[in-house]
């Protein structure tokens, strides 16, 4: 009996979820391309940003420790 009762509910749960992924609206391709483009683009100005960080950090030290006898 009460694997009848989870064979029934495990079945309306998968109705369910297929009527909502028929409500899901997906992307266009060109939507796609344009938002992949922006990610890209942000993690590249991001990382060049972290670089110069660094370099200028790294920079930074050296010249100190260099100043000190380090």
């Amino acid at each position: 009996m009460a694997e009848e009762a989870k064979k029934r509910s495990r079945g309306q749960w998968f109705r369910e979820m297929k009527g909502e992924l028929k409500k899901i609206i997906w992307p266009s391709r060109q939507t796609v391309l344009k938002n992949t483009g922006t990610v890209l683009l942000c993690s590249l100005i991001i990382g060049a940003c972290i670089w110069i960080f660094d370099f200028v950090m790294v920079t930074a030290v050296q010249m100190i420790l260099s100043l000190f006898g380090g």
